[in-house]
């Protein structure tokens, strides 16, 4: 069975950094990709970026250059590395593994609070 599990989340003010770790547990074959994704107030969770198997990644416009996705080599941890974080970035961010066939997303973590204050 496989279990995802984020941390690193929390109080940061606006411009601060903060650095969410996924930590994937059980077995994931050659899965198509892995993300993040994000559930703000009053809006449906989208992804706001992916790391597909040959490691390309992917951002949404509205974190393009600040936020960087990276995986351990055992692709057994990802991560998200989170700068010039901005208000409207709070939200719950959840960490999700695709399934071999893309678009399916079958794995996906509790999620983990991440509150930006100015």
């Amino acid at each position: 069975q496989v279990q995802l599990m984020e941390s690193g989340g929390g109080a940061v003010q606006v411009g601060g950094s903060l650095k969410l770790t996924c930590e994937v547990s059980g077995s994931v074959y050659d899965s198509c990709m892995a993300g993040w994704y994000r559930q703000t107030p009053g809006k449906e969770r989208e992804l706001i970026s992916s790391i597909n198997r040959e490691g390309r990644t992917s951002y949404r416009d509205s974190v393009k250059g600040r936020f960087t996705i990276s995986q351990g080599n055992s692709k057994k941890m990802l991560y998200l590395q989170m700068d010039n974080l901005k208000t409207e970035d709070t939200g719950v961010y959840s960490c999700a593994i695709d399934d071999f066939i893309c678009g399916t997303w079958p794995h996906r973590g509790q999620g983990i609070q991440v509150t930006v204050s100015s």
